[in-house]
């Protein structure tokens, strides 16, 4: 791998380099004109001085004054002028540089062909075949096709003349600088805003969250930045979400599969001692035909004592299937809430006083709710039934504690002796029992209060339980309100 791999060099140094290597070129095509201007003005210039001398070399000439009479007389500035004359064919017939003549012809020489075509000519640092010298020449046809030429030397002194300005040079070196160190800082802050978001792709390659990152410039590369950034961010947090609510569901699939488990294990062991007893009764039967009729009859109302708590058993049993599947599966109407807990405490007030308890039904009506009739009647049902069966009260009220605008608290109470304050955070609980065979005994299924509370939360409300403080318990239920009721 080269030195300069783009493995090992930054995104910004890479274009600092190019942005280098640009300045350059373009500096040193510029320079490269300049100086090619510069030199080319600096020639015409001596070669229009040399251009004046040739043109009064012509005219004394033309005269018929002698060369070297005219070069003992001529004014100029140099210290050393070449004079040459060539005939028209191209023969020098007088040069002040040579003490013997040569018949080389000069027909073709730069300057003297120029001279020929145009009128006059110049060569620049033209080495000189006769002398061995390097001259800088300038010619100008005469009148009579004869060509006068003059020649300074090119020494250093005349280098130097149409040297290009170094004062440019300098300038130019200064501008170059000037612009690489501008550009060092530009392709710097540009080169740190495109490895910050490389690094945020390589955090985003690599799934990891994206908490906070440092404000990209407010340009066209930093929008384009912060969009990505906060496209990703969401689709970060759209993948939380959807992990939780993944994780929620799993959460509730597990939980709804343990609690089938437990309700079907339940169920197994709620299932055994009434058909035990079922068989029982049975087998004692058919053995013992010779059983009085008073006996018999024992037997068969254990029998059917049990096969009606199977009944109930199984009835709760659906309904809390029903439940379990959800809000969907169970049908919701408009409904006068103060009418079902009339009705449920109608149908409970004769069994309850049978047993000297008063049901006391304050709730004043109408109550309109979003709900099904069934669920909502089980309900209040259930409250009654427990607190008739267990609660050695003499008094059950269910009253109306606050009505809102879109929200209604009820309380169903009993003066009974409640209940010990550890058993009731699981009084909800399936199949929880406080006294199981006192409760089995009554004909109880342990669902009653599980049944309960599933129906108020399907209809959006909250129930809680508590002891009273004259004695007793209280359930306190809160539902939502519906705006209007169609149906009684």
């Amino acid at each position: 791998m080269g030195m300069f791999s783009s493995s090992r060099i930054t995104y910004h140094r890479r274009l600092f380099l190019w942005l280098v290597a640009y300045s350059l070129v373009l500096t040193g095509c510029v320079v490269a004109f300049q100086y090619s201007r510069e030199r080319k003005f600096k020639a015409d210039e001596l070669d229009a001085q040399l251009q004046i001398i040739n043109g009064s070399i012509l005219a004394e000439l033309s005269e018929g004054i002698n060369p070297d009479t005219v070069r003992c007389h001529l004014a100029h500035p140099f210290d050393e002028l070449r004079i040459t004359v060539i005939d028209p064919d191209g023969e020098v017939v007088y040069d002040t540089s040579l003490d013997t003549l040569t018949h080389v012809s000069h027909r073709d020489r730069e300057e003297v062909a120029a001279a020929r075509r145009r009128g006059q000519g110049f060569s620049v640092r033209r080495h000189s075949e006769t002398t061995g010298v390097n001259y800088f020449y300038s010619a100008r046809l005469g009148a009579d096709g004869s060509v006068v030429r003059t020649a300074v030397p090119y020494s250093t002194t005349l280098s130097g003349l149409l040297r290009a300005d170094v004062g440019f040079l300098w300038f130019m070196a200064a501008l170059t600088a000037g612009m690489c160190a501008i550009g060092y800082f530009v392709t710097r802050r540009l080169g740190q805003n495109i490895s910050r978001l490389s690094r945020f792709a390589q955090s985003a390659e690599k799934g990891e969250r994206i908490y906070d990152m440092e404000p990209f410039p407010h340009d066209e590369l930093g929008e384009i930045s912060s969009h990505i950034v906060r496209l990703y961010a969401r689709l970060q947090q759209t993948t939380l979400e959807r992990n939780r609510e993944h994780r929620a569901a799993l959460r509730e699939q597990r939980e709804k599969e343990r609690i089938k488990k437990e309700l079907t294990n339940n169920i197994n062991h709620e299932l055994k001692t009434p058909v035990a007893s079922i068989q029982l009764c049975l087998e004692t039967l058919l053995s013992h035909g010779e059983m009085s009729a008073k006996k018999r009859r024992e037997f068969l109302e254990r029998c059917m004592l049990n096969t009606e708590r199977l009944r109930k058993l199984l009835a709760d049993v659906a309904l809390v299937t029903r439940m379990d599947d959800g809000r969907s599966s169970i049908v919701m109407e408009p409904l006068d809430l103060s009418a079902v807990i009339a009705e449920a405490c109608g149908e409970r007030r004769d069994s309850a006083r049978d047993r000297g308890i008063e049901i006391h039904d304050d709730v004043a009506g109408p109550l309109p709710v979003e709900g099904n009739q069934s669920l909502l009647l089980s309900v209040f049902l259930n409250l009654i039934d427990n607190a008739v069966a267990y609660s050695g009260a003499s008094d059950i009220e269910v009253r109306m504690v606050s009505r809102e605008r879109s929200r209604v608290t009820l309380l169903v109470a009993d003066n009974g002796t409640g209940v010990a304050d550890e058993h009731l955070p699981r009084l909800f609980e399936r199949f929880y029992r406080i006294d199981k065979g006192r409760s089995r005994a009554l004909g109880g299924t342990g669902l009653g209060l599980s049944i309960v509370r599933n129906a108020v939360a399907i209809h959006g409300g909250s129930i809680s339980v508590s002891n009273r403080r004259t004695g007793g318990l209280e359930f306190r239920i809160s539902l939502p309100l519906a705006a209007d009721v169609t149906k009684a």
